[in-house]
């Protein structure tokens, strides 16, 4: 499980854990928990450029669809393909084998704005 005093948070219930150049994404356990039991989802394109709060990728439950946003500008460096036939990751491990996209963050100061774990509580 990821360190989540490390993470940094949206207030559209994004998470991001930066390391290097490199962000990982996935969706809080609020957010799972919103969702419930979640179908499919739409992955991005590797080499799409996103700016911050551009979507990203679609989860469907079986209650609607959600959008999923780019925490920060950049570049998808690679998706979650776990994802495409166990789905259900996002409502077991939200933040482990359910991250959804990596990317090279365009600028690595972007994340500081983002909330801290105590702030997103």
């Amino acid at each position: 499980m990821a360190n989540l005093e490390t993470l940094r948070f949206t207030k559209t219930h994004e998470w991001l854990a930066v390391n290097g150049a490199t962000g990982t994404v996935g969706i809080t356990q609020h957010a799972q928990e919103e969702i419930s039991d979640v179908v499919f989802v739409e992955l991005p394109k590797v080499g799409a450029v996103l700016r911050a709060g551009q979507e990203a990728a679609v989860v469907e439950s079986v209650k609607a669809a959600f959008s999923i946003y780019a925490p920060v500008a950049g570049t998808i460096a690679s998706v979650n393909e776990r994802l495409r036939q166990s789905p259900a990751l996002l409502n077991s491990a939200p933040y482990d084998d359910g991250w959804i996209f990596t990317l090279k963050v365009q600028n690595a100061s972007e994340s500081a704005q983002l909330m801290t774990q105590h702030q997103y509580e």
